[in-house]
């Protein structure tokens, strides 16, 4: 059911158990498993001219450390990228490049009074993505 899993990732507290979620899913069907990790090219372009550079560099690093940690949840091949752009738009660009069967993220919660609202990516994702896209909730602390 599931050939080709997408897992992006922002190397966040709250989305490693998306992440681990992501993996069990992709381990049970033998997926193939593509991490993404986006550079929001908004905070690059925002930040002084001075450090966008050694700030762009950061961000590089940040993201191979949150792909390597996805790569080291499994004992599957993963295929790591890095994008720059705006996030939700390059997680649902790179799902149809890859023909991704489900596309897994974290959420940010907040709660409000009796709701539960999704971060701005997530929910720009599963609004916009054309494949399926599971969110992943992080659980409060016990």
């Amino acid at each position: 059911m599931f050939d080709t899993v997408v897992i992006a990732t922002d190397g966040s507290e709250s989305v490693k158990r998306a992440v681990s979620v992501a993996l069990d899913l992709s381990e049970r069907f033998d997926a193939t498993v593509h991490a993404l990790y986006v550079i929001d090219a908004s905070e690059v372009e925002s930040s002084p001219e001075s450090v966008r550079d050694q700030f762009r560099e950061a961000l590089e690093e940040s993201a191979e450390e949150a792909l390597e940690d996805v790569a080291a949840g499994t004992d599957l091949p993963v295929q790591t990228a890095i994008r720059e752009g705006r996030p939700a738009a390059e997680i649902c660009a790179f799902a149809r490049e890859v023909d991704a069967d489900v596309v897994a993220t974290g959420t940010r919660g907040r709660h409000g009074e009796n709701r539960f609202l999704i971060g701005s990516v997530a929910e720009r994702v599963v609004r916009t993505c054309e494949s399926p896209v599971l969110t992943v909730r992080q659980l409060q602390e016990a």
